[in-house]
Formats: structure tokens, C-alpha cells, sequence
């Protein structure tokens, strides 16, 4: 019963999802380095956002929020797409 809800909740069995995210991630890590990426660099670029927002006050804190509106317009109704598809299983 529990590794019937796992599975659910992961979209599959464990292993399949393993394999799947291992090869995603190894598609994203070939993307980063071929655009000259790398995990340091971008946690460098995130920490110099976030010290930005300190610096430029509530205005970057408006404008992220705009973008989070922004982007939330696209995901959560495919998200809610993709969960009525995946009920009817």
C-alpha cells in the first residue's frame, strides 16, 4: 500500500523516475557545459541577485513579484492539466 502511494506520488516506479532523472539531468549538465555554465557560477549569479534586492530596495522585490505572477499564468495551469491527465489513470 505505502510503495503504491510513492509510486504515485513520484509518477512512477523508483527506479524508472531514477533512470529518468539521471538522464535529464546528464541532457541539463551537457546544456550548462556547452553554454559555459557551471553550478559555482550559477550560485554566484543567484547570491548577486539576492544581494541586489537588498541593495535596490522594494522595487526588485515588486518586479520579482511580477515575474512570479508572470510565470505562475504558464505553470499552474499546465500543472493543473497535467494532474487532471494523470487521475485518469
Amino acid at each position: 500500500m505505502a510503495n503504491g502511494n510513492i509510486e504515485r506520488f513520484l509518477g512512477g516506479s523508483v527506479l524508472s523516475v531514477l533512470v529518468r532523472l539521471i538522464f535529464i539531468s546528464l541532457l541539463v549538465g551537457a546544456a550548462m557545459a556547452f553554454l559555459g555554465l557551471s553550478p559555482r557560477g550559477l550560485y554566484e549569479v543567484v547570491a548577486r541577485f539576492i544581494r541586489s534586492l537588498g541593495d535596490l530596495g522594494f522595487g526588485a522585490v515588486r518586479e520579482v513579484g511580477q515575474w512570479v505572477i508572470a510565470g505562475a499564468l504558464i505553470v499552474v495551469p499546465l500543472w493543473l492539466l497535467s494532474r487532471l491527465f494523470a487521475s485518469r489513470r
